[in-house]
């Protein structure tokens, strides 16, 4: 079997930093438990920003800094990041367009069984990265793990999961 668990923006400003929650801390234990247990490879995505984050679009709809390249905000959760066996994927998009491609790449050397989705946030970028992926691996069973998973709001997160179902993405 050729799983791949894909942990998206596990980082300290999304975590407890100046876009944390209470649900984002909550989820760090399961997430590490379920890095620890897959049974396949495992990348990991970081969203990422210059200092000149205000000026951009998403700086102008969501002016709150974060995840800016070179500060902690922007690093893996310690204990997460201790986990990693690969280079983290920086994305300066919600949807790695990067990551697409990689798993792309892959499936045509072996054929990809599942990709799992964790991580942050549910409604923003999880949901991005499981859409734009469908888009590359239409025929590839794509689960997101809402145990493992955390969005803006409580209500934005369940929104976020019930919108991925018709798009035959698998809920957990």
């Amino acid at each position: 079997m050729n799983n791949i668990l894909i942990v998206v923006d596990m980082q300290n400003d999304f975590i407890d930093g100046s876009l944390g929650t209470k649900e984002a801390k909550a989820i760090v234990p399961k997430v590490i438990e379920k890095i620890k247990d897959f049974q396949g490879r495992v990348f990991f995505t970081r969203d990422t920003h210059n200092e000149d984050y205000l000026n951009t679009l998403e700086g102008k709809n969501l002016p709150i800094e974060h995840c800016i390249k070179g500060t902690f905000g922007w690093e893996i959760q310690e204990d997460i990041n201790k986990l990693r066996k690969t280079t983290p994927i920086d994305k300066e998009t919600f949807g790695s367009k990067d990551l697409a491609l990689l798993l792309y790449e892959e499936n045509k050397k072996e054929k990809i069984d599942s990709i799992t989705i964790i991580g942050l946030c549910t409604d923003i970028c999880v949901i991005s990265n499981a859409l734009t992926i469908k888009a590359f691996l239409p025929e590839t069973n794509i689960l997101v793990d809402s145990s493992c998973c955390a969005g803006v709001t409580v209500e934005s997160h369940k929104n976020a999961l019930e919108a991925l179902k018709p798009c035959q993405i698998e809920v957990l």
